[in-house]
């Protein structure tokens, strides 16, 4: 007879049956004896949570009943295999979560014999756990996976022992969604997690996940990974790949051990794993550690943001003060920055008669008015890639072709001139007019960055000294240039008007005023 035919299967299913039946039995006899003393010695409130340990137990003996009749190859089929463990696991989640829960709620009022025969049924659904998971791992190490189990069982007393301790700390409360198509399932776990404070919404399918995933907002989700009409790895994946849902953890919770089926779930962003039959005491420790690191997460975020915020305001005010390309390079770990230009453009604006109105205007008006012209010609300058340099009192200097290098700066300083004249009938106050004049000049220059508590970026040079003798030494509402800044605009001559006069500390020279 070939191994797998449906004699061996039957013999195979027989002999798991009979290591199965022991401890099914065991638990429907002993809580036989829990509903009859709870009926006649009460409390009566407890009676509707054994009807239901009662149910689970009759179901989980029809099971194996069933499975005996039926048979399956559980040497050669792992997927069938798991899904009878899985099977199996259901009814033991309802045995021992209601059982759990009347311990929890009424070991006050419980008779001596109650208790007795409530910790039989629950020892006994223990050991009947160890058996299903060593009989469909595989026969040929059923002591090393009750070992394995007998571990995990130490470790959940440890667990319970802890939290009995800490039972005086208040936990975190959340809105938790429970996704699970049992309704044994979601009745015990929104029971547990309403114990605790959480609000709890519970729905049975994939449809109805997304359906209340688009209506609400759960700071956490308890999700079955065996569901009939979409598993639950599809169904985190979707979560995970929603913008509304990705940052929501997840906890997946089956009877499944397969440990392919937990990496994948951990992979594709499951917060953690819970085992049926569900342990009360884990399942508020994974809940209270999901909320407590989800909650560091937002704070962590939040913390981000004002963190970026603050950077973002320090790099604009950064930018208001220093050039683009300077910022760059103090960001790349330069400490000192100096370059030497061969050709920029140099140019020097200044309010005509501004002392005088100093003294005449009221010192709001005149800093409103100052501020709007100023403010005004960075807009321009902007507009025009010029550098502005800085401001003194009235005077306002910028340049182009610093600090980066551009072959029409002096076209476009004149451009920016012409619109800064044009501009001031614009902004200046109607009862005070105001009028500019402004000095241009080019040749080589050195730009650099100077100063540790307000660094500036400056230019020094004979074309800077020259550009302001032509400010100063200009005519109101007028442009003056250098013969330099004419040869570079290469513009036809009847566009200038010559002007030959004597500079302080440069001697003649010819200048222009431009039409």
């Amino acid at each position: 007879m070939t191994e797998g035919s449906p004699p061996d299967r039957l013999a195979q299913a027989a002999r798991i049956a009979r290591t199965l039946t022991g401890p099914a039995e065991a638990i429907i006899g002993f809580q036989k004896l829990l509903l009859e003393e709870v009926r006649q010695n009460g409390p009566e409130a407890a009676l509707e949570d054994l009807r239901q340990v009662h149910s689970a137990a009759l179901r989980l003996n029809e099971m194996i009943d069933a499975f005996a009749r039926g048979g399956v190859d559980a040497a050669t089929d792992p997927e069938a295999r798991s899904r009878i463990r899985h099977d199996f696991r259901s009814p033991l989640n309802g045995i021992m979560g209601y059982s759990e829960m009347v311990r929890e709620d009424f070991a006050d009022a419980l008779t001596g014999p109650a208790r007795r025969d409530l910790d039989a049924v629950l020892a006994e659904s223990r050991r009947l756990l160890i058996a299903i998971d060593a009989m469909f791992d595989g026969e040929d190490a059923p002591e090393s996976e009750r070992a394995g189990a007998d571990k995990d069982a130490l470790a959940e007393g440890l667990v319970r022992a802890l939290s009995e301790t800490d039972a005086r700390r208040e936990g975190l409360t959340g809105h938790i969604l429970v996704i699970d198509d049992e309704a044994v399932n979601r009745e015990i776990l929104i029971r547990h997690l309403e114990r605790k404070g959480h609000s709890v919404r519970a729905v049975a399918s994939a449809q109805e996940t997304f359906d209340a995933l688009g209506q609400e907002r759960f700071d956490l989700a308890l999700l079955d990974i065996l569901m009939p009409d979409m598993n639950g790895i599809e169904v985190l994946d979707r979560i995970k790949a929603a913008e509304t849902s990705r940052d929501m953890p997840v906890v997946m919770v089956s009877g499944l051990k397969e440990t392919g089926a937990i990496a994948r779930c951990i992979s594709i962003g499951a917060e953690d794993y819970l085992p049926k039959p569900i342990d009360p005491v884990l399942l508020h420790a994974r809940v209270d550690a999901c909320l407590d690191r989800a909650r560091w997460r937002a704070r962590e975020k939040q913390f981000t943001h004002r963190i970026q915020y603050e950077k973002d305001r320090a790099d604009a005010l950064l930018h208001a003060m220093l050039p683009a390309p300077v910022i760059h390079r103090l960001n790349a770990g330069e400490t000192q920055i100096a370059d030497r230009f061969g050709s920029a453009t140099i140019l020097f604006a200044d309010i005509v008669d501004f002392t005088p109105l100093v003294a005449r205007m009221d010192p709001g008006d005149l800093v409103k008015a100052l501020s709007a012209l100023f403010t005004t010609f960075d807009e321009l300058a902007t507009q025009h890639g010029i550098e502005k340099i800085k401001t003194i009192g009235d005077a306002y200097m910028a340049a182009s072709g610093i600090p980066t290098p551009r072959d029409d700066h002096a076209r476009a300083v004149v451009g920016f001139a012409r619109e800064m004249i044009t501009a001031m009938a614009h902004v200046a106050p109607d009862t005070t007019p105001l009028q500019v004049r402004i000095g241009i000049h080019t040749g080589p220059v050195i730009a650099g960055l100077i100063g540790k508590k307000r660094s500036v970026y400056d230019v020094w040079g004979e074309t800077v000294n020259l550009a302001s003798r032509l400010e100063s030494s200009g005519r109101a509402g007028r442009i003056q240039i250098s013969e330099a800044t004419k040869e570079a605009l290469d513009q036809p001559s009847g566009e200038f008007e010559p002007r030959r006069h004597s500079v302080k500390g440069v001697g003649e020279i010819v200048s222009y005023f431009l039409w």
